[in-house]
């Protein structure tokens, strides 16, 4: 036989088999979820199933997102680049158009041999990127439950499907597709007595299990790369009934922190934007007390459902024999306000904004059902999973592999995280400049007030096109404190219009911006910032 043809063979067994022994990766995304769950420290979440996991991996009490919005965040961590860099700050943004060249992780995963397939959210809505980053379809064929898709607002229940239907018919007529965008939303959330997979998530997981099985018959010898993305309990706060029922209204305790940081930005908190929308939410004024609970009901209610899908998910690996060699990432994309500090929402530069839940285990790890306060990024995930995987790491990538400290918690990690968000107060929810239709409607008024906080706050350098549409809010999160810094993105040299700055060692709510009385610190942080932001 030619040389040159047993060299060909030799390579591919060689990889072949190097390809086999390489550990599968389960990649579970949750939208909206705050690190709020038994394995966190919550007397009232019930999640056994995520708790099980973090006995079997690392649970990281001080994660953060790059920007506490969907498809920034996602799109961050899915390149291992900054938003800054991707140029990526709100939901409209695709970071494919923007970024041909960019390599993502499945796409990379796929160039070093694996499959990889998604069910559910992993990326943000329609910027799936179906051409690079998935190498195969989800097993629809074998599905035996209808996809419950989105015909109907995700709503199960005829009533509310019919409320969904009326507003977006009435918001279409008098906005238009683009000026109605944000405002087509049936009632905030849904208790029916249905099965798991009569909503997305619990069809998602299905879909997921039996595309493992489907690549398991057809292509053994080939690892994996399984996006399981689940959107509860991101608003509206939909879920079985059997999942409400864990519950006692009488139990929940609703938020005491109600008022904004003493001394903080008027720019850094919004008027609950994204709650507000919802039919049957009020839209000016405080959530009333019983609602509130209703609410704070339905999205614990949300992530018991989504804790379960997680469950199912991970019974299958083992039922299937993959388990013991897969890596399991579950993180949250970014935190979310549950009326702390007045707000119902994400869209902060605050610990509650920014602050996310992240699990890892992984084969091997020394340091399993330990925790680590080492502060880690969600774009560190990138060159992480390529350590563990034992394949390069792209030079795109801005994190840094946090894979030491699953063997040793007290490892040495980064000393600071970097999150950003652009002007909260006067941006839809999902960081987008505002739309006309949210001008003309209730919002109006909404926004014209928070208007005049600013204006208060800032007096002569007011500036609507400024404030608006160029004014970012970079937030570093060290081990002692939060620095928000509010500047003009275009020019990263540019003073700050305002500066925060919180003491979590005695101030962990972040109640009383002490910036004034630190000058020496905030010019260090200051400097700090714009080296990192010089660096993209």
């Amino acid at each position: 036989m030619h040389k040159s043809l047993l060299l060909i063979i030799s390579l591919f067994l060689t990889s072949s088999l190097f390809a086999g022994k390489r550990p599968n990766i389960l990649f579970i995304a949750v939208d909206d979820l705050r690190p709020e769950l038994g394995c966190y420290g919550s007397k009232i979440i019930k999640s056994p199933n995520i708790d099980r996991l973090t006995n079997k991996g690392m649970r990281f009490d001080r994660a953060y997102c790059q920007q506490a919005i969907c498809g920034p965040s996602r799109a961050s961590l899915m390149t291992g680049c900054r938003p800054e860099t991707i140029n990526v700050i709100e939901n409209k943004a695709y970071f494919r158009e923007l970024n041909p060249d960019i390599v993502t992780i499945p796409q990379h995963f796929i160039k070093n041999g694996y499959e990889a397939f998604y069910s559910g959210k992993i990326y943000h809505g329609g910027h799936t990127d179906p051409k690079h980053s998935w190498s195969r379809k989800p097993a629809f064929q074998r599905m035996k439950v209808a996809n419950p898709g989105w015909k109907n607002g995700g709503y199960a229940l005829p009533k509310n499907q019919a409320i969904y239907h009326k507003n977006k018919k009435a918001m279409l007529a008098k906005y238009g597709k683009e000026g109605s965008s944000g405002l087509i939303h049936g009632p905030a959330y849904e208790c029916a007595d249905v099965p798991d997979h009569a909503y997305r998530d619990g069809y998602s997981t299905l879909l997921a299990i039996e595309t493992l099985k489907d690549h398991l018959q057809k292509s053994p010898e080939k690892p994996l790369f399984i996006g399981l993305g689940f959107a509860k309990p991101h608003l509206h706060f939909i879920a079985p009934k059997k999942y409400w029922d864990l519950y006692n209204p009488e139990d929940i305790q609703l938020a005491t922190q109600k008022t904004g940081p003493q001394g903080g930005a008027a720019i850094g908190l919004h008027a609950s934007f994204e709650l507000s929308v919802r039919h049957g939410i009020p839209k000016t004024g405080p959530i009333p007390e019983k609602l509130s609970r209703t609410l704070l009901h339905a999205y614990y209610a949300c992530v018991s459902y989504i804790d379960a899908q997680v469950g199912l998910m991970m019974k299958a690996l083992e039922e299937t024999g993959q388990l013991e060699n897969t890596i399991v990432v579950l993180w949250g994309d970014h935190g979310w306000h549950l009326g702390e500090m007045g707000v119902w929402g994400k869209a902060t530069n605050y610990e509650i904004g920014t602050r996310v839940p992240l699990i890892i285990s992984a084969p091997g790890m020394k340091a399993r059902g330990k925790s680590t306060e080492s502060i880690v990024e969600l774009l560190d995930l990138y060159p992480t999973l390529c350590d563990l995987a034992g394949i390069s790491v792209p030079t795109q990538c801005e994190g840094q592999s946090i894979k030491p400290l699953l063997n040793n918690p007290l490892a040495t990690g980064k000393n600071r995280a970097l999150s950003q968000f652009p002007a909260p107060a006067l941006r839809e929810w999902a960081a987008n400049p505002l739309s006309f239709g949210m001008r003309q409607t209730f919002f109006g008024p909404l926004i014209t007030e928070v208007e005049g906080r600013i204006i208060d706050q800032h007096k002569k350098i007011w500036d609507r096109e400024l404030f608006e549409n160029h004014i970012m809010g970079y937030s570093l999160r060290t081990d002692k404190h939060r620095f928000v810094s509010w500047r003009d993105r275009r020019n990263p040299e540019a003073n700050p219009v305002y500066i925060e700055l919180y003491n979590h060692i005695n101030d962990p709510n972040e109640t009383k911006n002490v910036a004034s009385k630190h000058p020496q610190l905030v010019s260090q942080l200051n400097k700090v910032l714009r080296n990192t932001l010089n660096k993209k």
